[in-house]
């Protein structure tokens, strides 16, 4: 497993490759305006988009997925 990045090395890496964050953003269908926000600092980043934006760039471990990969997950929904 990779170590964690800060975010300022994760901005780094994408200087030092020259791309941008905007284009990352853009290339995998998240908005702009929320990487920017979680690499800033200003999402918690605990679930949803944010928790995936975090984990791909590798600012905290995790897993990304639906409710279907839970193991307790039951097809069956009680109404």
């Amino acid at each position: 497993m990779n170590p964690m990045k800060s975010p300022e090395e994760v901005k780094q890496e994408f200087a030092e490759r020259g791309l941008s964050i905007s284009g990352w953003a853009k290339e995998r269908g998240y908005s702009q305006a929320l990487v920017y926000q979680v690499l800033n600092g200003n999402r918690k980043a605990l679930r949803g988009e944010s928790h995936k934006i975090a984990v791909e760039l590798g600012l905290k471990e995790g897993k990304t997925g639906c409710y279907e990969d839970l193991s307790f997950y039951k097809a069956e929904v009680i109404q």
